[in-house]
């Protein structure tokens, strides 16, 4: 009785223990930020206070606003392109051996051409409208999608599979109620790595060249010296961020509730 007692304390104080621990070591972090910006006299071009910040941010709040928009939109444009598209080829390569054989090792090629090296040239095939930012994003989050989904079917058990068959199920029925319920854990692995690359390949691509965006904004805020609104610029694209990936995580709870149990 009282290990099942402290069990269920155990659950409920976790979460507040893992939200509280990072947020009150960030705030004492910012607090000595603050303070050894003000006891050594540090020039705001150099280093910003983050009052100074802060300040900066409520100020372009209007501006800002605009930027984020864009930025948000080409990451949910481009995020969506690479989950039809990667999970599209996952499902392929693990259907065929041969293909398998044939393509992940010019996936895996395909990772060592820096994403900066491709940016640009985008730009100048489509432009500095929407559709570079998409396809850039997409190229990010698109190699992580397909290798966990790849990975996640192919650790399948091989009993339950083996009792299906027996069965008489079909591929269609094994996939459905096997394999992809199976795979999930690895499939979400995949898909939060590609969402906390999809903001950065997003400000890539408009800081290359854009007419909005975060990216336009540090670019401009850089070009002007004013690093306090450099700082507002990560953070935005850092809150961003996490927003993102604590939406997937909350999608991952509620189709994998057996592994938060």
């Amino acid at each position: 009785m009282y290990g099942e007692r402290l069990a269920t304390v155990n659950r409920r104080t976790a979460p507040w223990i893992t939200l509280g621990l990072p947020l009150l070591l960030a705030l004492v972090f910012v607090a000595c930020w603050e303070w050894a910006v003000w006891y050594w006299k540090v020039a705001p071009w150099l280093l910003p206070a983050p009052s100074r910040i802060l300040v900066t941010l409520w100020q372009g709040r209007v501006v800002l606003g605009g930027h984020v928009l864009v930025t948000l939109l080409e990451t949910v444009l481009g995020f969506g392109l690479a989950l039809m598209v990667g999970w599209s080829l996952a499902f392929l390569v693990d259907a065929s051996p041969l293909l398998r054989v044939a393509v992940y090792p010019l996936l895996v090629a395909s990772q060592t051409i820096p994403i900066v090296a491709i940016a640009p040239l985008l730009v100048i095939g489509f432009g500095f409208g929407l559709l570079p930012k998409v396809l850039v994003v997409m190229l990010v989050c698109f190699f992580p999608i397909v290798v966990n989904t790849v990975d996640g079917l192919a650790a399948t058990d091989r009993d339950m599979l083996r009792l299906l068959q027996t069965m008489n199920a079909g591929r269609w029925q094994i996939l459905r109620l096997l394999r992809i319920p199976a795979a999930l854990p690895a499939i979400f692995t995949g898909l939060k790595l590609a969402v906390t690359y999809s903001v950065i390949g997003a400000v890539l691509a408009e800081w290359i060249g854009a007419q909005a965006g975060l990216g336009v904004y540090l670019a401009r805020s850089l070009r002007a010296v004013r690093t306090d609104q450099v700082f507002v610029a990560a953070l935005v694209s850092s809150a961003l961020t996490l927003a993102l990936f604590g939406l997937t995580v909350a999608l991952e709870r509620a189709l994998t509730r057996w592994r938060f149990s």
